[in-house]
């Protein structure tokens, strides 16, 4: 069975009062509905160890080249980072809970992409340029919240970096990619920024089930 791997970006791990949350609950109620035996793992980037780029990550790097020996601090670190790039490839299907920050994604999800987004594990160096790995039929969600609207094509559209650059590096290793935006809760009320939010989420669960069954024929 695929494994769908749940990927949790916002600071506040579990508060009943964020949309994004809210919406990646509707979303998993409805994917277990649909495949009950479906694997789900979960990772908290707020709340698990997400190493990210330092002194230590680029000294690890740097030995590794060199072939010297590494301290202990940097052993725990290689270590862990191999725990999330192996978790993030075993699965097939990944959904990821996200607030908007800045017009960016929030800043333990960059250091997430950092430990997954690795020459010869998720990509490749090519004569011909770089090629993503995994081009074996994987697919993320993006469920993104925000107060204001994105989509309207005027100066808010044009800053909105986070669905580009997860938009971007997902399609570099070679994973398809889709976005709910539950966006508008100042002006449109949360109510019904959630009723929309909802409904996608149930097309888009409906769709990883789907895709989940065939490929298991």
């Amino acid at each position: 069975m695929e494994t769908l791997l749940v990927i949790n970006a916002h600071p506040m791990v579990d508060a009943d009062s964020s949309i994004s949350l809210q919406v990646l609950h509707h979303f998993l109620e409805t994917y277990r509905e649909m495949n009950p035996e479906g694997p789900i793992e979960r990772i908290d980037l707020y709340r698990d160890t997400i190493p990210c780029i330092d002194r230590t990550f680029l000294s690890l790097h740097e030995k590794r080249r060199s072939g010297e020996t590494l301290t202990e601090e940097e052993q725990a670190l290689d270590t862990r980072m191999t725990e999330i790039l192996q978790q993030f490839k075993r699965a097939k299907k990944y959904v990821i809970a996200m607030p908007l920050h800045n017009f960016n994604i929030p800043s333990k999800l960059k250091d997430y992409i950092d430990n997954i987004l690795i020459a010869k594990e998720t990509f490749a160096y090519t004569d011909k340029g770089s090629v993503g790995l995994l081009t074996d039929g994987r697919n993320v969600l993006v469920i993104q919240a925000s107060d204001g609207i994105y989509t309207n094509q005027d100066w808010y559209t044009e800053v909105e970096y986070s669905h580009k650059y997860l938009k971007a590096m997902f399609n570099f290793m070679g994973v398809d990619y889709q976005i709910i935006r539950a966006q508008g809760s100042y002006s449109r009320g949360k109510d019904e920024v959630l009723a929309q939010a909802f409904r996608e989420a149930e097309s888009a669960a409906a769709s990883f089930a789907r895709s989940v069954h065939v490929e298991n024929a």
